[in-house]
């Protein structure tokens, strides 16, 4: 089975609020021309996570890692 990052590990590991990661994370699925993998892989209603080494993880992490 792959390793699954969650929302909470990757707020822990930039050190940001949880609640501000979701509406970041909410715009960018929003914008799917700017984020295609991360719009690819977000399912409503669902909790924020990613495999471990993906694509859409690596655009979760630069779009919260950016100010």
């Amino acid at each position: 089975m792959p390793d699954i990052i969650t929302l909470k590990a990757l707020c822990e590991e930039l050190k940001i609020n949880p609640r501000e990661a979701r509406e970041k994370l909410r715009a960018a699925v929003g914008d799917a021309k700017a984020n295609p993998e991360l719009a690819k892989a977000r399912r409503p209603r669902t909790p924020w996570q990613w495999v471990k080494g993906s694509r859409s993880l690596a655009e979760a992490r630069q779009m919260l890692s950016t100010k």
